[in-house]
């Protein structure tokens, strides 16, 4: 008999450590999307991107100044419909796991 709350992994359920990995991997991914947006496109590239002109302004000059900042508010919510999508992949698994060992506890 196992316990409702233990987590158990098998082919069906998602252990903590591997919700854990998935959440890191988001968490490292939006993290190099930002880094190059905001020091690649506002550092690095500034002086390619200044030949495009984009609402008056360099390209470059506006994403440093502008654009890695509405890069980093839509990764805000980019983050939170993930996380959403991974705590409802874990907690449905983790909620049909508990369903089955209370089953078996009843014995129907």
């Amino acid at each position: 008999m196992s316990q409702p709350d233990a987590v158990t992994s098998d082919s069906a359920g998602m252990s903590p450590r591997e919700y854990w990995r998935k959440n890191i991997t988001c968490v490292l991914g939006l993290l190099v999307v930002w880094f190059v947006v905001s020091y690649g496109c506002g550092i690095l590239f500034v002086e390619e991107l200044n030949r495009i002109t984009f609402g008056g302004f360099q390209l470059g000059f506006w994403m440093a100044q502008q654009g890695s900042i509405y890069v980093f508010v839509v990764l805000i919510f980019v983050y939170v419909r993930l996380m959403n999508r991974l705590d409802r992949e874990y907690a449905g698994e983790k909620q049909d796991d508990m369903e089955i060992s209370i089953r078996e506890e009843e014995g129907t």
